[in-house]
């Protein structure tokens, strides 16, 4: 899998608050490939549920990803954000966010009472965008259906956090262990 090869060189870096990665597939350094985007979007489709009416994700890291399975599923994809700008007549729900880079508000549009949500990101590492997206999926009136992420970071008690606050257990393509000597995939 390209994936796994593209962590198994991926660089480390202390981002101040903890040890991440550097690489192709989240960073975009070098460029992603194609190939890598589709196989791994392919490979989400293979676990995610697609009895789902929309697919959410956060603008940052998991974009890209998103934005390829809803073009491959025909799944509308609506993204949460780290800025407002409610239009007035748009349902935007607000929630509180914690996560391994960013704590502060995001903010989430599209999502209409009665949708049935697949939440799909890049990785996941302390929960924090996970839950966050989640509130704000229900705090529209939304019903979560499924979490699917390409990687787990293990060791940042992600899966643990979610599962907690969620009650879903998220499903994930690969592991990894981040250490100051780099990352193993396991």
């Amino acid at each position: 899998m390209l994936l796994e090869e593209i962590y198994k060189k991926a660089r480390v870096v202390n981002s101040g608050k903890s040890l991440t990665t550097v690489n192709e597939f989240t960073d975009q350094i070098p460029a992603l490939r194609p190939a890598v985007l589709m196989e791994v979007a392919q490979n989400i489709i293979r676990l995610m549920d697609l009895n789902v009416s929309k697919i959410v994700t956060e603008e940052d890291k998991g974009a890209a990803l998103a934005t390829t399975v809803s073009l491959l599923t025909g799944i509308p994809m609506a993204m949460a954000r780290w800025y407002p700008y409610s239009l007035g007549d748009i349902n935007e729900q607000v929630v509180n966010i914690d996560s391994e880079y960013f704590q502060g508000k995001m903010y989430l549009n599209g999502i209409d009472v009665g949708d049935k949500v697949t939440i799909i990101d890049d990785t996941l590492s302390t929960g924090g965008a996970v839950i966050a997206m989640v509130e704000a999926v229900q705090g529209g009136g939304a019903q979560l259906v499924d979490i699917v992420c390409a990687v787990e970071k293990v060791g940042n008690n992600g899966f643990d956090n979610v599962l907690a606050k969620t009650g879903i257990a998220v499903k994930t393509l690969m592991k990894i262990v981040v250490n100051e000597k780099g990352v193993y995939v396991i």
